[in-house]
């Protein structure tokens, strides 16, 4: 055996070593912070003490349940994203789809506008709006979270869709006209179905991304409207206690029953889509 086939061997067993390793404390680095606050979650003192703990109970969970100011923000979370992500499918898909067969003068520029949001800190949307809404005249604190989210939630369907739209060619939907379907109708039942994929991967990103957000809420919310993270945010600072991890606990089974659920009732693939190329 050459030392050339030798040491290409050697290159290649090194390689393989050092991405195993990698992807092994990327899992480690994105796993293990679930595993301890599950445990924390348990945990029957009063206090944040040493890990692991010694006692088990069930208080934190009995606490999130007895506390109505998570209760309050749960559901007004709940509301603002499901609202915002709505709103945001129907504007981003209508949005991506008007840009991708449009051709004028200026057309990258609003295409860059309209997708700012994902470069813009948050806290600068945050800020933004709340000038904005102040000048409109609008006080609500439940009004300016949606219109916040739906800013913020906005570039992510139209992205996704945008990137969907790419891989449906044109003549789809003009041969669809050809044949004597009106344009909506059209759009509809071949364009939209062929999409569904980028439009549904936008929206649950918006909804996650919306419910998720604190930057933008902090500014928006008021003394009797605020979101979730923001009352999680509240009592970290004012009684840090293992009651958020009971609270984060409850999210990722809940996460993990929603997605077995759908896929147990009509399948992901039937929800999701395969995409244009795995129909």
């Amino acid at each position: 055996m050459s030392g050339l086939s030798v040491g290409k061997r050697l290159g290649d067993a090194v390689f393989e070593a050092a991405y195993l390793s990698l992807v092994t404390l990327f899992i480690a680095f994105s796993v293990i912070p679930i595993v301890v606050a599950v445990v924390l979650s348990f945990d029957a003192r009063g206090f944040i003490g040493p890990f692991p703990p010694t006692q088990f109970s069930l208080r934190w969970y009995e606490s999130f349940m007895a506390d109505s100011y998570y209760h309050d923000g749960l559901v007004t979370s709940l509301i603002v994203a499901t609202v915002a992500t709505l709103v945001s499918t129907v504007a981003g898909t209508l949005a991506a789809i008007g840009l991708s067969r449009a051709s004028f003068r200026g057309r990258g520029a609003l295409q860059a506008a309209l997708l700012s949001p994902l470069v813009v800190p948050n806290v600068v949307l945050g800020f933004g709006m709340l000038i904005f809404a102040s000048r409109l005249g609008i006080i609500d604190g439940m009004t300016r979270l949606i219109m916040g989210h739906i800013l913020i939630t906005f570039p992510y369907v139209m992205r996704t869709t945008a990137a969907s739209l790419v891989g449906i060619k044109a003549s789809y939907y003009e041969a669809a006209l050809s044949l004597g379907a009106k344009p909506w109708k059209a759009l509809a039942q071949v364009t939209l179905p062929l999409a569904r994929t980028g439009i549904f991967a936008g929206a649950v990103f918006g909804f996650v991304t919306s419910f998720d957000d604190v930057g933008v809420s902090l500014f928006l919310t008021d003394a009797f409207t605020f979101t979730l993270p923001v009352a999680i945010l509240a009592q970290m600072r004012a009684n840090l206690d293992l009651t958020i991890a009971a609270l984060s606990v409850i999210f990722i089974v809940a996460t993990v029953l929603l997605i077995v659920l759908l896929d147990r009732l009509a399948g992901l693939d039937a929800i999701v889509g395969r995409g244009v190329y795995g129909r």
